[in-house]
């Protein structure tokens, strides 16, 4: 689809402790105020949050604030002088995808409220011998109930095995990535880990040696940011391989066993088959792919061909699933309204009508697995590890 994009400029002040109100400037008086977050980084700023505002049949979406260290899916730029902030931003034509909304995201916490709680708790996993760790961005226990975690940090390993009860095994990988994203592992025990920025899969034992690296490419010579690269993985059957790409490409590309291209689709946009950031993927027991479609706010379905069978447009902004049983599919969202990382769920799903069979609270759910007893094992920021274990 064809989008009309003009840059306006705005001028950013600060509006109070730990808040920045937004008025633009060279844009229509119309324009409405709104607030973000700000975080303090070492003397940096950074703003959190997604906003929205409508100017009039503009669509004004504010992303976040990108700095050279910055982990938080950048995308804009801004000069500091003084208490301003200088951002350029882009206003797209509505003929996109409606901005999200307060009357959205009132209808996703009706629904939540109105469905019923799951009878876990949320138990941080603290590492006991461990040297200090950055964001763990993805988490998966195997089936002898280890954890493996998939950190940001340079001062650890990128992979972590523990203990449930946060005791260090072993370690391993240090210095094949640029920004840990997800981690699985496959039905027959292999480890599979996805890196967003330079778009590499690598498959290791679980003890940690390496059996295969693909790379997946794909990136522009000039990416908008360091996150630029591939996001997910799953496993079909005769060990067809599944990768979501969401950050600067918006597709799903097939693998064989032993990392050849079958086949790939999918492209910016807001129809069937199309995205806007595929943040995660799995697999069901009837061969059928679901997609989290972050920024779209849905969940596509497609067979193992590609081609597309639906979709969810009620769960707000997924961005983790994984499917388990014969009817479950289980997904980290929250609304499209709110920073990322906050006020959101854990939610299981009837994968055959994507009815919501419970819920429970979560600080954020960037990437999720299961273990045995079918508990969920998280990571949260800024380098947290979350154990939601039934309730007794």
């Amino acid at each position: 689809m064809r989008q009309r994009v003009a840059q306006h400029l705005l001028m950013a002040r600060m509006a109070g402790a730990g808040e920045l109100r937004f008025n633009a400037l060279a844009v229509k008086q119309q324009a409405v105020a709104f607030g973000l977050q700000l975080a303090l980084f070492g003397g940096e700023l950074r703003l959190l949050p997604l906003a929205f505002a409508r100017l009039g049949r503009f669509d004004l979406r504010l992303d976040f604030l990108a700095l050279p260290t910055a982990r938080h899916d950048p995308i804009v730029y801004c000069k500091t002088r003084m208490h301003s902030l200088l951002l350029l931003v882009t206003l797209a034509s509505a003929q996109n995808a409606p901005a999200p909304s307060m009357e959205e995201t009132a209808r996703l916490q009706k629904l939540v409220a109105s469905s019923p709680r799951l009878p876990l708790r949320a138990t941080r996993i603290e590492l006991k011998n461990a040297p200090p760790i950055d964001y763990v961005s993805s988490a998966v226990v195997d089936r002898k109930g280890l954890v493996y975690l998939f950190q940001r940090g340079d001062q650890a390993d990128p992979v972590m095995v523990i203990t449930s009860d946060g005791l260090v095994k072993r370690s391993f990988a240090k210095g094949l990535y640029k920004i840990p994203h997800s981690i699985r592992i496959d039905p027959q025990g292999n480890l599979w880990t996805v890196d967003s920025q330079i778009s590499v899969v690598h498959k290791f034992t679980l003890q940690g040696k390496k059996l295969l690296e693909i790379n997946v490419g794909g990136i522009p010579a000039n990416p908008r940011s360091n996150f630029c690269g591939t996001t997910d993985i799953t496993f079909g059957p005769g060990g067809r391989l599944f990768i979501s790409d969401g950050y600067c490409n918006a597709r799903v590309l097939e693998y064989t066993a032993d990392g050849k291209l079958v086949r790939e689709w999918g492209k910016p946009g807001t129809g069937p088959g199309e995205f806007k950031l595929p943040h995660g993927i799995t697999i069901d027991t009837e061969n059928v792919l679901y997609v989290a479609d972050r920024e779209n706010g849905r969940i596509q379905r497609f067979d193992t061909n590609g081609k597309f069978l639906g979709l969810w447009d009620h769960l707000g902004k997924t961005f983790a699933l994984t499917a388990v049983g014969k009817n479950e599919l289980w997904i980290g969202t929250q609304p499209r309204t709110s920073p990322n990382g906050k006020d959101g769920w854990i939610m299981k799903i009837d994968r055959s009508t994507g009815k919501i069979l419970g819920y429970v609270e979560s600080e954020g759910t960037h990437s999720m697995n299961l273990n045995a007893a079918g508990e969920p094992i998280v990571g949260a920021r800024p380098d947290k590890i979350f154990w939601f274990r039934a309730e007794r």
